[in-house]
């Protein structure tokens, strides 16, 4: 049965005026819950001293008075910061008014919510009109939309104290009124597949479910009807029917955006923004109408997808910053208290969940934040362990992935990006990767050029530079050919493909190993990237091994960055300094790099050190005669500094079709400015060569201080792991079994 045919395959049985859940609260705090709470309040320490943290908070904004100014502002600017406060204190006073039984909170929120009353019906459009769908108490819609779900909360809270004039007039005036003007009222925002329209359909569902209005949860879950659907058709069992073509609604954006691993196409930064909007509806239906099994919907995905994205962090829990990423963002962010919280209740009480809710130091005041504290409390909780993961991408998990290898307790952690190109948010970079050494960035990915809600910079918007560098391949640690990026920047092609994976294997702690290949980035031009952690025995600390062979029709530059974080040490060969500084190129992201220095290393391997919060890296790569090393720095063309002066050295080949780039990243030794002590400033590899190639097979050799000798073997055209392989590479002869070997000489 085709899933874009009919929505909820094994999902529902009943139509979705049955099997209410009757009183309120009903969404993510019940009447059920309520009672729990009162009867364990004062004994559940995490739970309590959230109560207590949210009290004062609360409180304090009683005492300033409730203010809804004229919306005028973008992100940053007053007012908007201020109608975001005011929604974001909704559900709480109404959490606590619930849990306390004082009328204080009930009072507070029912005058916030008739000030908004009074003010809605003549509400024009914000007067910035910078997006596509502006809103009205915000500069966008998705504003507006956050503004709504959280509101949601707040007025299921006191829907039993508010009279029932009250109610009548706050839903006829403003709240579906606002319903409205987010779904037929914007159908470019709510009818499309993104996480946007996420926020609106959540909305628009979660205050449905308050008013126990169908109509708009039918509109929540399947969107919009267009070009003569027909959005009333049901399936045999009653459920409803998405017709061919209709690719839009709450339903639609759990379908598409989430591979069957959980992982969500526009990245780890996006997935945590999306995951509260998904997991705050879900849940509201998951008690209003349990019938509908929410939670099973797609093979379990929305659970699924957190303990995905937990393992999308790095070792102080901050996300990788994949696609359109603002750096710093973490697993303590409010969203994933909220995930976690909820994973944990309306999953398998998974203990790791806890450890995690653990260290984020706070719950939420519904029914799933007591369920963790009370876990928390009773000593349930399990050390969460994140280990190397292969993700798929895409909705039937075909469209790429990312890998994560890790070695140790995160001592080091690589992400390797070959998957699709992540809707609008999605950057030029197939094949890149980015290494962390236990939660410190070495080689980065520099995220987005955005300074989210600081209004000095744009408003707190994206800025042009975000498309004229951060999506652009050279501001990645990947291939770049003839100075021009992946699908020549052009989201519509990107968007029509995606890498493949050709194997991944992280069974041995002491040789895991990901490889992957592209074909469409540049036409006639084939693309491979094999990348390992390997742990040698004669090697002080594990290192990073980085294989790129490409193949092309013809002869070509390439560039490959590697965008490291640090202070520049040294190389072993000579560098001449440029006497005046200029861009690199003139487009691409080439017109924000200044060139500083360029040399041409003699011999066959070259090293390149650089030093990093009291670590020490060597870069070791394999050299071909016309190699040149260009030293540049971030910030050329950026007149009003947008831009952070990072560093990269670009590694460039030119007039050549067939090569291989050949690389080991190795982290060894310290520094400590307190004692002023190095220990290990240099690493144990001292050469690295590629001493074979060809169609079926590609082999490197580490020489090691002590002067042994290490081969690393990869099977270029059989990547089965019951495979044969021989070959008579460096003098040796070598049989193995599987798409790589490694093996140490002495």
């Amino acid at each position: 049965m085709n899933r874009f045919i009919v929505l909820l395959v094994g999902l529902i049985a009943l139509p979705l005026v049955q099997a209410r859940a009757d009183g309120h609260p009903s969404l993510v705090l019940t009447q059920d819950g309520v009672s729990r709470i009162r009867a364990e309040l004062g004994n559940v320490p995490l739970f309590d001293a959230t109560v207590e943290r949210v009290r004062a908070e609360v409180d304090a904004e009683i005492a300033r008075g409730i203010d809804t100014p004229l919306p005028k502002d973008f992100s940053g600017g007053y007012t908007h910061e201020r109608h975001k406060r005011n929604f974001l204190l909704m559900p709480k006073a109404g959490a606590l008014f619930q849990i306390l039984d004082d009328e204080k909170y009930a009072v507070y929120l029912r005058d916030m919510l008739f000030q908004y009353e009074a003010m809605y019906p003549e509400l024009p459009l914000h007067p910035q009109t910078r997006s596509y769908a502006r809103g009205k108490l915000f500069w966008q819609c998705l504003n507006d939309a956050n503004w709504l779900l959280y509101a949601s909360q707040g007025y299921d809270a006191i829907y039993e104290w508010l009279s029932a004039e009250d109610r009548a007039r706050l839903e006829q005036n403003l709240f579906r009124p606002f319903a409205d003007f987010l779904s037929v009222g914007n159908p470019q925002f709510f009818n499309r597949v993104h996480n946007h329209s996420t926020w609106g359909s959540a909305a628009v569902g979660m205050i449905g479910l308050v008013m126990r209005d169908d109509e708009l949860v039918q509109r929540a879950l399947y969107g919009l009807a267009e070009d003569g659907l027909d959005f009333d058709a049901r399936d045999n069992d009653g459920g409803f029917i998405r017709q061919a073509g209709q690719a839009a609604g709450f339903l639609a954006n759990v379908d598409e955006p989430f591979s069957p691993d959980g992982y969500y196409t526009e990245g780890p930064y996006y997935q945590r923004y999306a995951m509260y909007p998904f997991l705050l509806f879900a849940q509201s239906l998951n008690n209003v109408k349990p019938q509908l099994g929410i939670f099973d919907y797609k093979d379990g995905v929305l659970l699924k997808a957190i303990s995905t994205l937990l393992n999308l962090s790095d070792a102080d829990g901050e996300f990788f910053p994949l696609n359109d990423a603002q750096k710093g963002m973490s697993y303590f962010t409010g969203s994933l208290v909220s995930a976690v919280d909820i994973a944990y209740h309306a999953g398998d009480n998974d203990p790791r969940l806890l450890d995690v809710a653990r260290q984020q130091g706070t719950v939420t005041l519904d029914d799933a934040g007591f369920a963790v504290a009370l876990g928390i409390r009773d000593g349930k909780a399990e050390p969460f362990v994140k280990q190397s993961v292969n993700l798929s991408d895409g909705a039937q998990g075909d469209e790429g992935g990312v890998a994560v290898l890790r070695f140790g307790n995160e001592y080091l952690t690589l992400v390797f990006k070959y998957a699709a190109q992540g809707l609008s948010h999605g950057h030029y970079d197939k094949l890149s990767f980015s290494l962390y050494q236990q939660g410190t960035e070495v080689l980065q990915d520099y995220g987005l050029v955005r300074f989210v809600n600081i209004e000095q910079k744009g408003g707190g918007n994206y800025l042009p530079e975000n498309s004229t560098w951060a999506k652009q391949t050279v501001a990645h640690n990947t291939i770049v050919q003839n100075e021009t990026s992946h699908f020549d920047g052009r989201y519509e092609v990107g968007s029509r493909h995606h890498s493949q994976l050709a194997f991944y294997d992280a069974s041995d702690p002491d040789l895991q190993v990901v490889s992957a290949t592209e074909s469409n980035a540049y036409p006639g031009t084939a693309m491979r990237r094999t990348l390992a952690i390997i742990k040698d025995s004669r090697f002080d600390e594990p290192f990073v091994l980085d294989l790129f062979r490409l193949s092309s029709d013809q002869q070509q530059q390439y560039d490959l960055p590697y965008w490291f974080l640090g202070q520049h040490l040294q190389t072993d060969f000579e560098l001449t300094p440029q006497s005046e500084q200029r861009a690199l190129g003139d487009s691409s992201g080439y017109q924000h790099l200044f060139l500083e220095s360029a040399g041409r290393p003699a011999g066959d391997s070259a090293q390149f050190q650089w030093l990093l919060d009291g670590k020490f890296f060597t870069l070791t790569s394999a050299v071909t005669a016309d190699d040149q090393y260009l030293f540049t720095r971030l910030g050329a063309n950026d007149p009003a500094f947008n831009l952070r002066r990072d560093s990269a050295l670009i590694v460039r080949r030119d007039a050549i079709g067939d090569t291989v780039f050949a690389a080991a990243i190795e982290p060894h030794g310290s520094y400590s400015p307190v004692s002023e002590l190095t220990v290990g400033p240099r690493g144990s590899l001292t050469a690295l060569q590629v001493v074979h190639d060809d169609a079926r097979y590609t082999a490197v050799r580490f020489t090691a201080s002590g002067g042994q000798h290490s081969l690393f073997i990869v099977a270029n055209d059989d990547n089965q792991n019951e495979s044969r392989h021989r070959l008579r590479v460096a003098g040796k002869k070598i049989q193995w079994r599987g798409p790589v070997h490694y093996v140490e000489f002495n």
